[in-house]
């Protein structure tokens, strides 16, 4: 039995008398999606990299994160430590399997720190972003074990690190880099956009953070824009 989009296309082609496996015409659709224009960009994120984080750190804020740059990656373990501490948050961190945050003096803090996907019993966790994207304060995330996506979720208290040479423009040079970093057939199965704490006014329009994630986002940038 076949579908009536089949047999629409099959009647499509049998009027164009084509089969579509043609070499001219898989060539061109190939060209074309190789070569597929560019769409509008806004221009307020067309910055030079301190430009860039800068716009960056200000519209995170807006959407209510808070924001701290330290200047080398072993800064990082003692800024974690600090933001729990002056929240009162318990001493305590789950990370994932990123070789960035598994390098990082962890042992210098008091932290207990554990490994791995969150089952929703971690209060912090800590996570690496893959680029953060001016415009918008947006952090993107990638799945998988480095990072898994439970620790974007489940726990109350979200830290992320963020590198300065990542953070871009705009959305399209974060898609741009993915695939040229990645490359087809190794993308992650999912990307999460996160811009500021989890929150509805879905109950009376009152704002309630941690309605659906973390009611907390702390993020750090990390060194010198690039």
């Amino acid at each position: 039995m076949t579908s009536a989009r089949e047999d629409i296309l099959a009647n499509i082609r049998r009027s164009l008398g084509v089969t579509g496996s043609e070499a001219p015409r898989r060539s061109n659709v190939a060209t074309r999606l190789q070569n597929a224009p560019a769409g509008i960009i806004p221009a307020r994120g067309q910055l030079d990299a301190r430009g860039r984080v800068a716009m960056f750190k200000q519209q995170a804020e807006r959407a209510q994160a808070s924001v701290t740059e330290v200047a080398h990656p072993e800064d990082v373990p003692g800024e974690v430590a600090r933001f729990l501490r002056d929240h009162n948050l318990p001493a305590t961190i789950r990370i994932g399997a990123d070789a960035r945050l598994g390098a990082m003096p962890w042992a210098q803090t008091a932290l207990e720190v554990s490994s791995g996907r969150s089952n929703g019993n971690d209060p912090n966790a800590v996570s690496h972003a893959f680029g953060g994207v001016a415009e918008s304060g947006t952090l993107a995330m990638l799945s998988g074990p480095d990072n898994p996506t439970t620790l974007n979720f489940l726990p109350d208290n979200h830290i992320v690190v963020l590198s300065a040479a990542d953070v871009v423009g705009d959305y399209e040079t974060i898609w741009k880099r993915l695939r040229d970093d990645l490359g087809k057939g190794t993308l992650p199965r999912t990307v999460n956009l996160i811009t500021g704490p989890s929150r509805s006014a879905d109950i009376e329009q009152t704002l309630l953070l941690g309605a659906h994630g973390p009611r907390t986002l702390h993020i750090i940038i990390v060194g010198e824009p690039a």
